[in-house]
């Protein structure tokens, strides 16, 4: 399989370059696709996030190095990308539960974190529902932060968006400006993916007045969408986290389709007797026509 080659192949330049300089692009290109995503794919399918495992896997490679070769603990420290002894035997310590020095004595026990590779494993336990549509320009409005895009930390600062906007009141203000009741649903867009950090909007369609005062506006090309349901749920937040993962780890590696660039939704819908149901829409394009969208995400999408 096409999918499984490509990321093989991820990961053999990464495991060549662990006593190097690892550029998470060149990675990215092996496996045909943005930086973000390979980042994103990565984390979701091994739970670990890719900088976490290629730390592991330095730390492995240089305790090994330890107990068979007579290298000073500065040239190891230099050889995996630490700046100085000290960093490197806080990071070994973390993660062996030794300083340096002690993996050298007789009977230490560490810690080996093998390479990874990929496999498609067959489970049939949990289907995914989802549908393709061409979507029309869509404009949105509301208010953005800029997320950090590392491993974990959009379900971390992502959440805390949120908390701030309802506590400041800006969704209450982006209800009013879009004509909505007091608790009626409002969606999110991820845009402007430039690796290191997205931008984040909570926010609603234009009405037809144009632009509410004092709220950004971002207006979204044309774009075919995989979108995928958390189902329905009562109240409070469906476990949308979980549906982004299954949507990277188990619908994308044996699907006809690859991510495109360009916005990503998160839709909120309110299906009435206290129910709700949340969306995700990521941009698609057929395998076969991958190479005609390799365009920068600003293309697809524009804050003004």
């Amino acid at each position: 399989m096409d999918w499984l080659e490509r990321m093989n192949g991820a990961m053999d330049y990464i495991e060549t370059h662990l006593s190097g300089s690892i550029d998470f692009d060149q990675a990215a290109r092996i496996a045909c696709c943005s930086t973000s995503y390979f980042q994103r794919m990565f984390s979701f399918i091994t739970d670990v996030p890719l900088s976490e495992y290629i730390r592991r896997r330095r730390l492995t490679l240089a305790a090994f190095e330890l107990q068979s070769r007579d290298l000073r603990v500065i040239d190891i420290a230099m050889k995996y990308g630490y700046e100085s002894p000290e960093a490197f035997s806080r990071a070994f310590k973390k993660m062996h539960g030794v300083i340096p020095m002690s993996a050298r004595n007789t009977g230490v026990s560490l810690k080996a974190y093998p390479r990874m590779s990929f496999h498609i494993s067959i489970k049939g336990d949990a289907e995914i529902s989802y549908r393709i549509e061409e979507k029309e320009a869509i404009e949105m409005f509301g208010v953005s932060a800029e997320i950090n895009a590392a491993d974990e930390q959009p379900f971390v600062e992502i959440p805390a968006f949120w908390t701030k906007c309802i506590s400041d009141g800006a969704v209450a203000r982006i209800r009013k400006a879009a004509g909505l009741e007091e608790n009626g649903q409002i969606h999110a867009v991820l845009y402007n993916n430039q690796g290191k950090e997205f931008s984040y909007m909570i926010g609603y369609y234009v009405p037809r007045t144009g632009r509410p005062d004092g709220f950004e506006k971002l207006s979204i090309l044309p774009q075919s969408y995989a979108i995928f349901s958390t189902g329905l749920y009562p109240g409070g937040q469906g476990d949308i986290h979980k549906l982004w993962k299954q949507i990277f780890s188990e619908w994308f590696p044996t699907c006809n389709y690859e991510h495109a660039d360009g916005p990503e939704f998160e839709m909120t819908y309110d299906r009435g007797n206290s129910m709700y149901e949340m969306e995700v829409w990521i941009p698609v394009v057929k395998k076969s026509a991958r190479s005609s969208s390799l365009t920068d995400s600003k293309t697809h999408a524009s804050l003004t």
